[in-house]
């Protein structure tokens, strides 16, 4: 029996499933939706709304629409298997090919904000696509105003190396040359989307990351409300960490420098349990003492794809999070 199918039988028999509430931004928060909504049915993304670049850019620019690539993304990863999931995620992602103002524009951004201009209301829409996709779960902003991320760099003009800068909009930082100190977010104090805060919590586990760390995964914990609700809430806080630095956002980071990073932007966060891959982690004991001064464990797991690339397996990072939530004390009727 292969392993995708071993996680929908042991799906199927629980009588009932744990509330997931998964936050992040592109490639990093759609590998975790692949996986999560192989072992859940009750899942929400809370997807980050600070991108400037590329078709979302351009419709943010021109309208002054949320960014709606990273929710496109969310809503692709939560298609099913089955044929009629696999040809709305291929749709959704589709980008036209042309000379003219639709070249590089991706079907579902139209498509959201399109929804967006019809009915006034963002989670509305979402829903909308959500169901008109069979999405295996709900896609909603983490913030219903369009954010700009900020950085400040050291380094970011390589013939001024000891020098820091202000760089802004998530594009320029995610490839400044430079080292990212700190990031912060404009407006300074965004209001979170009341159904994010809500889902939060009310879920039994909370994913954070992988992705982009400056980018897509800390710029949750700089919503206050959204904040408020992760430390407030009685979910368990599962920290899931990349496969490998990115170039240019976090050249050179040790597993535990991602959870030093993160303890400063948000020092009053608790997590319970942060995931890694095996392989990724040449230091095991330094990034046991880290996630001890968050109040977490470690659990080391094989879940990078086996082809060798950067990139998480969806079966096997399944597979680790099942286990999560089976061994760290379950808190719901799905016991």
């Amino acid at each position: 029996m292969n392993r995708s199918l071993r996680l929908n039988r042991l799906s199927r028999k629980r009588s009932a499933q744990p509330k997931v509430v998964a936050l992040g931004g592109g490639m990093g928060l759609s590998a975790s939706l692949a996986s999560l909504r192989r072992i859940t049915g009750d899942l929400t993304a809370v997807v980050t709304v600070a991108d400037d670049g590329g078709s979302s850019g351009r419709l943010r620019d021109e309208l002054g629409v949320l960014p709606p690539g990273d929710l496109r993304k969310a809503l692709a990863a939560l298609c099913g298997d089955d044929d009629w999931g696999q040809t709305w995620a291929r749709v959704i992602q589709h980008r036209f090919q042309s000379q003219g103002e639709l070249h590089e524009h991706a079907v579902g951004n139209l498509l959201i904000v399109a929804l967006w201009e019809q009915l006034g209301d963002h989670v509305q829409a979402l829903d909308l696509v959500g169901k008109l996709l069979g999405a295996q779960g709900r896609v909603l902003p983490m913030s219903a105003v369009p954010l700009e991320l900020q950085a400040l760099v050291r380094g970011h003009d390589p013939e001024r190396p000891s020098d820091v800068d202000t760089v802004r909009g998530q594009a320029t930082v995610a490839l400044t040359p430079g080292e990212v100190q700190s990031v912060h977010l404009v407006p300074p104090d965004p209001p979170a989307v009341p159904e994010a805060v809500a889902a939060v919590l009310d879920a039994d586990w909370v994913v954070l990351g992988p992705g982009s760390w400056f980018s897509s995964v800390i710029p949750h914990l700089l919503v206050p409300e959204l904040l408020d609700a992760l430390m407030e809430t009685k979910a368990r806080r599962v920290l899931s960490l990349n496969l490998a630095p990115q170039p240019g956002e976090t050249e050179g980071f040790s597993p535990q420098r991602h959870l030093e990073v993160l303890a400063r932007h948000a020092p009053k966060l608790a997590l319970d349990v942060v995931l890694a891959d095996q392989a990724a982690v040449r230091d095991p004991e330094s990034l046991s003492d880290a996630a001890k001064r968050l109040g977490a464990t470690v659990e080391l797991a094989p879940v990078a794809a086996l082809d060798g690339s950067p990139k998480h397996d969806p079966e096997l990072l399944a597979t680790a999070y099942d286990r999560i939530f089976r061994m760290h004390g379950r808190i719901g009727p799905w016991r």
